[in-house]
């Protein structure tokens, strides 16, 4: 069956809340879009607020408000969507950093999200440069049914916005959804606190995301733009990259990419979706 036509039958990928648009974007005129293979419409009423309709099945579909975007279930919606204490905080910048339609599937724009590896050859001279290359020792595990990766660190010349020169940066990854990740990332003007970058993926079909760009940032200096323009540019050099990645749906057979010591995070994430049954978007282990 091709990526246009298969519908996501998957009870794990289901009874979850998936990103639909950033809330400022919501339109009482309303609009369209794709989720785990199905037509959506999304928008905004003045009396009942957000809604999404599921077209395929003629149906409205459950939908919450969370960091700023509206989320939908097609199965059993959770009572809660995965927590970021970090966002509750009076001082944090909570941020849409951009909404992108990219030509691949949500594992492996998950997956690349967790690599440090390509910092120095991708975002040169902003999160890494030649010769500094290597990837530190870092922890990779399960904790309480999410994918963590503790003590990641790597040197890097522009590390965010608000940076004035480089350093060697702190990093934790989280991944608490299938499809959306966590970093959190230390702040150059307080080592004390950690910035939450994350990106939530909007599985439109198998091959084919939303990846919606989340910033959760302690920074007093830097404009919304400044922050929403930065994260821009990152992504814009990840972009064509996930778009030559072949095959575009993850392969969990270990087997078919070999991975190496700086993968510990995706090699913990794969075996997380493997034990799951995921198999929208993936390509399992025979």
């Amino acid at each position: 069956m091709s990526d246009a036509t298969r519908v996501c039958t998957d009870p794990a990928i289901l009874d979850l809340w998936h990103p639909v648009a950033a809330v400022p974007e919501l339109t009482a005129a309303g609009d369209t879009s794709m989720l785990l293979g199905s037509q959506i419409a999304y928008g905004t009423d003045e009396t009942d607020g957000p809604w999404v309709h599921r077209l395929d099945a003629d149906a409205p579909v459950a939908v919450r408000i969370d960091f700023g975007f509206l989320w939908t279930c097609f199965g059993e919606p959770p009572d809660a969507l995965f927590d970021i204490p970090e966002a509750a905080e009076p001082d944090r910048r909570i941020l849409n950093a951009g909404s992108i339609k990219v030509a691949t599937s949500a594992p492996r724009a998950v997956e690349n999200f967790l690599d440090m590896g390509h910092f120095p050859y991708v975002h040169t001279g902003i999160l890494g440069a030649e010769p500094r290359t290597e990837v530190v020792e870092y922890r990779a595990a399960l904790e309480n049914n999410e994918v963590w990766a503790h003590d990641c660190q790597f040197y890097q010349p522009l590390a965010s916005a608000s940076a004035a020169s480089g350093q060697m940066t702190d990093y934790t990854y989280r991944v608490p959804h299938p499809y959306c990740v966590l970093l959190y990332k230390s702040v150059p003007t307080d080592p004390s606190r950690r910035d939450v970058i994350g990106l939530f993926v909007q599985a439109m079909t198998e091959e084919t995301i939303r990846a919606h760009n989340f910033l959760c940032m302690v920074d007093e200096t830097t404009s919304d733009t400044g922050l929403r323009r930065f994260q821009q540019m990152i992504f814009s050099q990840d972009k064509p990259i996930l778009e030559n990645q072949h095959p575009k749906r993850l392969p969990l057979d270990p087997r078919i990419e070999t991975p190496i010591r700086a993968d510990q995070s995706a090699i913990v994430y794969r075996r997380w979706l493997t034990d799951m049954g995921v198999t929208y978007a993936v390509i399992p282990a025979a």
